[in-house]
This record gives C-alpha cells, structure tokens and sequence, in this order.
C-alpha cells in the first residue's frame, strides 16, 4: 500500500514518507474526514460546565492522551500510521506490534484511531513535542521503543464501520489491544452522571496531571472536559456593539508578543464583561485610536479599531489548537508597533493558535507590554507552534525579481500621459500564503482625468497564466498612439 522507494529512512527500519507515496490517495483524505468531524462534533466544557451541562446517561470516560493523532492502516499484511498533515510513518516497534494482534484478531483491513504519544521514563505527562522531537530525529532505537499507541476508535473494519453504537467498537478495541504492551486501548472507566465524570477528571487530571477527558454516549454526544487556561494578552483593537448594543464594548482584539518585540494577533475575546466594563471600555479605548496597515472584522462583520498597545489583559480558555483537522498550521499576522509614527505596520503571517473559548477575567496593571510579561512562551509551554523562537529577522521574506517592464506614453492637449506595465515573480510563495508567484501592476497616468492616476492588478501561481495577462493588459492599453520611448518622436 506504499511506494517503498520514497521512504526517508531514520533509524533502523524506522522510515517517514508523505501521503502522496499511498497508493490509496483516498486513505488520506479518510483520516482527515474523520478527524474534521470528531472536532466539529465534540462539545469542549469545562470543570464547571461538565457539572452543569452533563445529563445523566450512560458514559465512557476516558483519559485525553496528549500525543499526535495517527491511524493505524492495516491492509492484512502490513500496519502503517497515517496523520492528517499527511506524514506516513512504517517501522515503529509500537506498529509492529499492532500487526501482530490486528493478525492475530483475523482483520483482514482496518483504519484504527489512536494517539502516538511517549512513555517518558520520568513519569511526567508526555506532550506531543516529544513525539515531534522522537519522530523527526531518533537518536536510538530505545527512544523509538518509547513511543506507544493509545486506541480510542475504529473508524473501519473490514472495510465497514462497526455496527451497534461505540460500545461495540470499545467491545473490539479492548478484545483486539486489551493485552498489547506499546499499542493498548486508552485508559476508561464507565459512569452515569456528571458526579462520576467529575470524580475521573479530579483523578486523572487534577492529581495525575493529565490533559482532560474524552466523555463519550451514544445518546448524549461526545464532550471533552478540561482545565482552563490563564493568559496574559495585549490589546490591539476592539470592535463596538451594533443596534441595541450600540455605545458598548463588542469585543477586543488580542496579541501576543514575540523575542524580537513584535506582536502576533491571537484572536479576540467577548465574553467575561460586565455591561458597566463595557461602556466604560469602549469610552476609554476610543481616546487609544490609531493608524493601521491592518484590518480585521469581527463576527459582526464590524471593523476593528486598532489602538496602541497599552493595555494588558488576563484571559481564561478552554483549549489552545495548533494545526487544522487537515494537519495545517493556524498562521496569524505578525504586526510590528511603529512608535514614532504610532501605527500598527504588517511583518508576515506565521504559525500561532486558535484559542478555544476564551473569556476576559481582568485588566492586569501589574503588567508590562513587554516580550517577557506577553511573551508568546506563555502558548508553547502548552502547545507547540512551529517557528515561534524565530524572529522576523530569521525570517524575512526573499525580494522580488522584475521579470518585464515597458513603458508608454501619448500626448493630448499638451500635456503628456504615461502607462507602465510591470511583471514581478514574488519569490514568496512559498514562504507565506499572502503572497502569490507572479504578479503585473498596470499604471495609468493621465493628467487630463479628473482620477489622474489608476491602477490595475493581475496575480497568478502560473508563468504561462501570468504572460497571458500582461498580453491582455497590453492590448487594451497599449494602441490607439500609444508609443514607447524608442518609438516617441
């Protein structure tokens, strides 16, 4: 089921390889549909809203494993892990392992769910960096020996879903991985209330310092209870209510700051005002007002107001999301706080987070807007973010490369017009999803219009697209007496 040539191989039979070496391009496609809908379907609360929310039912509970979401694909013969940024991995002890009982349990395929995590040797909590960090570079095969597979979920087997709700399929996991040592279904208990899953949460996550827990019924839905999270933020912007919430705070507009002094948008918080903070915010946010390259609506579709970064804010949530369901990074722009000029001016878009639930707690005085008090530190200790110890000078982009240039003009009434074309490769394009491959600017001067100057704009990723714009652009506007330099009496 993989093209063997295009394995990277790491360590001993360990080996990596993209998604593209399937030869079933749908498996990929499968894993991310599967993880797309587990996540718009799971419900997140917390402690005190799993008290308040939970309804009395039939549970399974079990332990939220902080590890990189991987399927195991078995064809019969060979078990392979399959993550939704599209990175195959074959030759790890823990799927060796998986084929011997898939083998021995008669599968003849299967698509198993599980969480790749580390057995760390200190007992602490893994974290799915420590995965990254083993998976990227192993340095021996003891490490390698330390990862396991925790099995939640069985997405097809035999080519079919199992029948008859998840107990069924937790009836499977358990007969099939109940006596595996590196892959073992994840650890769950069974409950009836909110007062059983409160009592499992005190266990595994406020005394064993676990991530959360994953409640699932077949007649309540799938939740996932955590502890919230303490941030402190900076304020950039804020957004006012619309009809009868005019004259009132809607929501702020929230950055991080990074090593270099920059400062990353997070996102923005609503909710944890009272409606006194929100008139008296408002009021005070209005006099902060500044210039910005950069604009942002809210939900509202109202723009945001950037403000200069003064104000420093506490704010709780529930979860912090790295990647997409498709294994993506979430990028967020990269502002830089132009002080002499007092305005807000864009730098690039780079890997941050979405932030799941948040809620404003208070306004921190205590505080300095500082790369140390905001410091982006505060979201990597929880999560990892690519690139978030580079600075935008590791960073900077590659400079453009002018590919054609031609000039026109034409005289009328006395007075001269000039039209520019200009074709540029960016160079960019890889480097950050602002930007395309190509771009031709088109200038129109003419100082007989009441509009002296305009401007017309084509991109494409394609060279051959690209030349075709620029002869279309040309063929308006360059005939009718329109001459170039050499061509000019």
């Amino acid at each position: 089921m993989l093209e063997d040539a295009r394995i990277e191989m790491k360590l001993g039979g360990y080996g990596i390889a993209p998604a593209a070496a399937l030869e079933d391009p749908a498996l990929l496609s499968k894993v991310q549909s599967f993880r797309r809908q587990r996540g718009a379907g799971m419900i997140a609360l917390d402690r005190d809203t799993a008290k308040l929310k939970l309804p009395a039912s039939d549970y399974h509970i079990s332990r939220k494993v902080d590890g990189e979401f991987s399927v195991i694909v078995w064809d019969g013969r060979r078990a392979i892990a399959l993550n939704p940024g599209g990175t195959v991995r074959v030759g790890l002890p823990v799927l060796e392992e998986a084929a011997t009982l898939l083998r021995a349990a008669g599968a003849g395929n299967a698509l198993i769910a599980a969480e790749l995590y580390v057995d760390r040797e200190d007992g602490k909590r893994a974290r799915v960096h420590d995965v990254s960090r083993i998976a990227r570079k192993p340095d021996s095969v003891a490490v390698l020996e330390s990862l396991r597979l925790a099995v939640f979920d069985i997405i097809e087997w035999n080519g079919d879903a199992i029948d008859g709700g998840f107990e069924n399929t937790w009836a499977t996991i358990t007969s099939v991985f109940g006596a595996g040592k590196s892959i073992a279904p994840v650890d769950a208990v069974r409950g009836k209330d909110a007062k059983s899953v409160l009592a499992q949460f005190e266990k595994w996550v406020e005394e064993e310092g676990s991530e959360g827990l994953v409640v699932r019924s077949d007649s309540a839905g799938i939740f996932k209870v955590k502890p919230r999270h303490t941030l402190d933020v900076v304020v950039i912007g804020f957004a006012e209510g619309v009809d009868d919430r005019a004259g009132m705070l809607h929501d702020l507009l929230l950055a991080m700051m990074r090593a270099d002094g920059s400062f990353q948008l997070l996102g923005r918080v609503g909710g944890g005002f009272s409606d006194q903070q929100r008139k008296d915010f408002l009021s005070d946010l209005e006099d902060m007002v500044v210039e910005s390259e950069y604009a942002e609506v809210n939900s509202d579709r109202v723009a945001y107001r950037m403000v200069a970064p003064r104000w420093i804010a506490e704010i709780s949530c529930l979860d912090l999301v790295a990647e997409t369901t498709r294994g993506a990074t979430i990028d967020r722009m990269v502002l830089n706080w132009n002080h002499e000029a007092q305005s807000w001016e864009t730098v690039r878009r780079l890997p941050l987070v979405s932030v799941i639930s948040p809620q404003f707690v208070r306004l921190r005085e205590d505080k300095q807007v500082n790369p140390l008090d905001i410091r982006i530190q505060q979201l990597t200790d929880i999560v990892p973010i690519p690139m978030a110890d580079k600075t935008a000078k590791d960073l900077a982009l590659p400079g453009s490369e002018i590919l054609r240039r031609e000039v026109v003009t034409k005289t009328l009434k006395g007075k001269e017009m000039v039209r520019k074309l200009l074709m540029w490769k960016t160079n960019k394009e890889t480097e950050s999803p602002d930007y395309p491959a190509y771009v031709v600017h088109l200038t129109d001067f003419s100082p007989n219009r009441k509009d002296p100057l305009q401007r017309e704009i084509r991109v494409s990723n394609s060279r051959g697209q690209i030349n075709e714009l620029w002869d279309e652009l040309a063929s308006n506007y360059f005939v009718g007496g329109w001459k170039t330099p050499e061509e000019a009496p």
